[in-house]
């Protein structure tokens, strides 16, 4: 299982995104419910797709996520390919659609 690392500036987030093939970003904030509900879910689907690696930015601790990605809740989940965003679920994720949707980028970039 991949461990989720956290990310404490923009520059950290651009250089884990260009660094990664598969690269997975959890934007959250500190006093937001649906993001510490969500995480744990989340992490659990990702346990399937080794090659992507995850990384969790706290827009609280990093404020200019907000526009480097625009941004205007949370949480989100990005999923970047050969450093370009393919997928983009905001706020209230279903996770059994995301686990397809991911099922479905992750297999094509395999061949």
């Amino acid at each position: 299982m991949n461990i989720m690392k956290e990310l404490f500036s923009v520059k950290e987030v651009d250089d884990f995104v260009d660094r990664h093939e598969l690269a997975f970003l959890y934007i959250s904030r500190d006093h937001c419910s649906v993001c510490h509900d969500l995480l744990p879910k989340i992490q659990n689907v990702m346990a399937d797709f080794p090659d992507i690696q995850l990384a969790l930015v706290n827009a609280d601790h990093v404020p200019e996520i907000a526009g480097r990605f625009t941004i205007f809740t949370a949480p989100v989940l990005l999923l970047f390919v050969d450093g370009k965003e393919v997928l983009r679920e905001v706020r209230f994720v279903h996770v059994e659609q995301f686990r397809e949707k991911v099922k479905k980028i992750y297999w094509l970039t395999q061949e």
